[in-house]
């Protein structure tokens, strides 16, 4: 934690599509070496072949996968009297998107498929069924917290 004033939270533009707000923090989070217009056409073309594959709305399987993804606790290390412990708490809204984005990118990032888009569209479709390695991810955080919660009144 900084000891300096607090930082203020940047305000994000919505994307260019959808006019929505964490489909332009997705971009953002997908995007490498400022290539942003790339990042678009990988989002948007993911979203293209979920609507294809199962005639769907992507925007609503999209919010579908981050709230199945989206941790509601995690574990943070606290130092107490030299021993460093695990401690559970709770997740705030903001982080919790962000951490299901990141590892929706992530997860896509190790998948076989040929194309990126391809890949996070097919880990899109398993994360709104509840299936992939972003929700193993999401359960083993859950899990993690839950073997840790005999430390919680160290929280602060």
């Amino acid at each position: 934690m900084s000891r300096r004033r607090d930082v203020p939270i940047r305000e994000i533009s919505p994307d260019s599509r959808y006019h929505d707000v964490l489909v332009g923090r997705f971009i953002n989070i997908i995007m490498k070496r400022g290539k942003k217009s790339l990042a678009e056409s990988i989002c948007y073309g993911a979203f293209g072949l979920m609507e294809k594959q199962l005639k769907q709305d992507p925007l609503e399987m999209f919010r579908t996968a981050l709230k199945n993804v989206k941790p509601m606790v995690e574990v943070k290390a606290r130092r107490v009297g030299g021993s460093n412990y695990q401690v559970p708490v709770e997740v705030p809204q903001r982080r919790g998107y962000a951490l299901a984005m990141r590892w929706i990118v992530e997860a896509s990032l190790n998948r076989a498929e040929h194309s990126m888009k391809e890949r996070l569209a097919h880990e899109l479709m398993d994360a709104s069924k509840n299936t992939g390695s972003a929700i193993r991810k999401r359960d083993d955080v859950h899990k993690m917290a839950e073997a840790n919660k005999a430390f919680a009144h160290y929280r602060w």
